[in-house]
């Protein structure tokens, strides 16, 4: 019998655990490089990331340097003897040495059909621009941000409703299932990659708080495509008497907007004017509050 390959997994949000549990259910995993803990919450304590929890709980050795690029941290991997790399939503650029170290490569699941959207938000970019579909690329890893030659491609439709989150719970899943379909195939050379048509290419950018401020000299379209988009993170905004309020789900009124930013009401929820329409807030969230539907904000901002 062949012996098996030896994969080092790299990632950390829970996208990326998807793809660990399935690739370790069937593969010889032996490390995985993972971020460092942080400290978040009120009680700023340590919390690990998804994917080290989970290669605990696998028994898979797991070591999480603060830079890649570090020297000790290349040592360490090269004690992995690693014959192929798996990357999912790690977070660092991979040094051109690490690239060349394994015989196959390094293998990135990445969350959206190349090369449209490359880059850092690939998924929330698809759905603030309106495209009818995302889906999953597994492509071969090179010096440049998404550009390397594609393995395989995996389409599913967006729907009016999705959030990122929702669209991340439906392709985490599917970037598991294309993986372990697409390694075997790969590894005994019954499939060989494609180049990416460059003519196609364009790039979601790395996502910042500020990036959710709501720019109502856009239309209510773009408005309600971004609430979705950036649904958790980085969440949409907007200022009100001297106070953020953030606006977590929206919808469109294609009646003549009476003046871009004016406040108005609609059948009893807030709204505000756009360039083309009008945008009803259907669940906001005022500084230093719960969430709460439109209608229970009126009841208590008089003054909108």
């Amino acid at each position: 019998m062949k012996k098996s390959p030896r994969i080092l997994f790299m990632g950390s949000p829970d996208f990326a655990a998807i793809s660990l549990r399935a690739l370790a259910q069937k593969f010889n995993v032996v490390g995985v490089l993972t971020q460092p803990d942080r400290r978040a919450g009120r009680g700023k304590k340590l919390v690990s990331p998804p994917v080290k929890i989970l290669a605990d709980e696998l028994d898979i050795p797991v070591i999480q340097p603060y830079r890649i690029k570090d020297d000790i941290a290349m040592d360490e991997l090269r004690r992995f003897a690693p014959d192929l790399i798996v990357v999912a939503a790690y977070g660092q650029i991979l040094r051109p040495e690490l690239l060349a170290l394994p015989r196959y490569g390094c293998v990135n699941v990445h969350g959206s059909l190349l090369p449209r959207w490359r880059g850092a938000a690939p998924i929330q970019a698809a759905i603030l621009a309106g495209d009818d579909e995302a889906g999953i690329t597994i492509m071969l890893m090179d010096e440049g941000i998404d550009t390397g030659d594609m393995l395989s491609k995996r389409a599913l439709p967006i729907a009016d409703d999705d959030t990122a989150e929702t669209l991340f719970n439906k392709l985490a899943p599917l970037g598991a299932e294309l993986l372990v379909e697409t390694l075997p195939k790969y590894i005994s050379g019954e499939i060989t990659s494609q180049l990416q048509p460059e003519e196609d290419a364009t790039y979601a950018k790395m996502l910042k708080k500020a990036d959710g401020e709501l720019d109502f000299s856009k239309t209510a379209v773009e408005l309600e495509r971004q609430t979705r988009a950036f649904s958790p993170w980085p969440s949409s905004f907007f200022e009100w008497e001297g106070k953020r309020v953030k606006v977590h789900r929206a919808k469109v009124d294609g009646r003549k907007s009476p003046g871009i930013g004016s406040k108005l009401k609609v059948a009893g929820a807030p709204a505000i004017g756009t360039s083309e329409g009008i945008l009803i807030l259907v669940q906001i969230q005022p500084a230093g509050k719960k969430r709460m539907d439109g209608k229970s904000f009126l009841a208590g901002g008089r003054d909108w």
